[in-house]
């Protein structure tokens, strides 16, 4: 068949044009979005959120009666013992380190679960494949966890409230090393899950990294009482920054400098989203 018979040019002439949009319609493409995909993260973000309050359970209640039950413990055996530290009665001393102790562990608890299960089952493809940038991804996660450490440490301060006199000398003090620690563990979290290939890694890394740093770090007393030795390498613990600034901002003193320590914490926070960065960036244990 001839294609440039008179019979096919009259049907070329009689072919019904291809359907154009109407006037006004968007024209249909890729959608633009911009230097960050803020519509990807916001999803990301609430994703996370949502993960843990469907088990609040869990990932609310369980940190409340945890932390009671130290106010509780320590309070009933030690608070004949040591009535005052500092001129501050123990269990006001006592009330924002627990607190903060449920921020940290809350933290790092979420960003590292969900890495590692995700990794577990397979779905990390899934968040991979999406077109979130490495920083999208980091910081999605890290707020997410942060988020939940935040409300963790609110709620549970909230319920001490209810048996403990609760002063507040410095609300920004409070705020800021709230938010230093709960960023900072959040991060710390999402290193743990992406470097974890399974469980029992990332139990050692809460048993023997986050747990001892936590408990040693001035969560129960005031480093003034550890030896000389001990308590200048307690000054090296970035768990003692996060306490002794965040409780500062309660019984208005501080067994170090709050000034040194938030800027410890802004440079290590800096220092920890690098790294994540980086691992997202060259895809470690997530793309292999």
């Amino acid at each position: 068949m001839n294609p440039f018979s008179p019979e096919n040019a009259a049907a070329a002439d009689t072919a019904v044009p291809a359907e154009t949009p109407p006037e006004g319609a968007a024209a249909v493409g890729p959608r633009p979005m911009g230097a960050v995909n803020w519509l990807g993260l916001w999803t990301l973000y609430r994703k996370e959120l949502q993960r843990f309050l469907k088990v609040v359970t869990q990932s609310l209640l369980a940190p409340i009666v945890t932390t009671l039950l130290f106010l509780s413990v320590f309070s009933l055996a030690m608070g004949d013992v040591v009535r005052e530290i500092g001129g501050v009665p123990f269990v006001e001393f006592l009330a924002p380190g627990l607190v903060m102790m449920a921020i940290v562990q809350s933290a790092f608890q979420n960003t590292a679960g969900s890495l590692l299960i995700s990794k577990i089952q397979g779905n990390i493809v899934d968040v991979l494949m999406a077109p979130l940038s490495p920083g999208e991804l980091a910081l999605a996660y890290a707020a997410a966890g942060a988020t939940r450490g935040l409300l963790v440490g609110a709620v549970t301060l909230g319920a001490m409230a209810v048996f403990v006199p609760v002063q507040i000398h410095a609300p920004l003090t409070i705020l800021y090393f709230a938010v230093m620690a709960s960023a900072l563990l959040s991060l710390l979290g999402l290193i743990g899950g992406i470097w974890s290939d399974k469980f029992e890694q990332m139990a050692a890394v809460t048993n023997f990294v986050i747990t001892p740093a936590a408990f040693l770090s001035g969560t129960f007393y005031s480093i003034e009482r550890l030896p000389p030795l001990l308590n200048e390498l307690a000054h090296f613990n970035p768990f003692f920054f996060m306490i002794d600034g965040f409780r500062s901002g309660f019984i208005g003193r501080a067994d170090g400098d709050t000034l040194a320590g938030g800027l410890a914490l802004l440079a290590l926070n800096f220092a920890l989203w690098l790294v994540c960065l980086q691992m997202f960036r060259t895809g470690y244990k997530l793309k292999s």
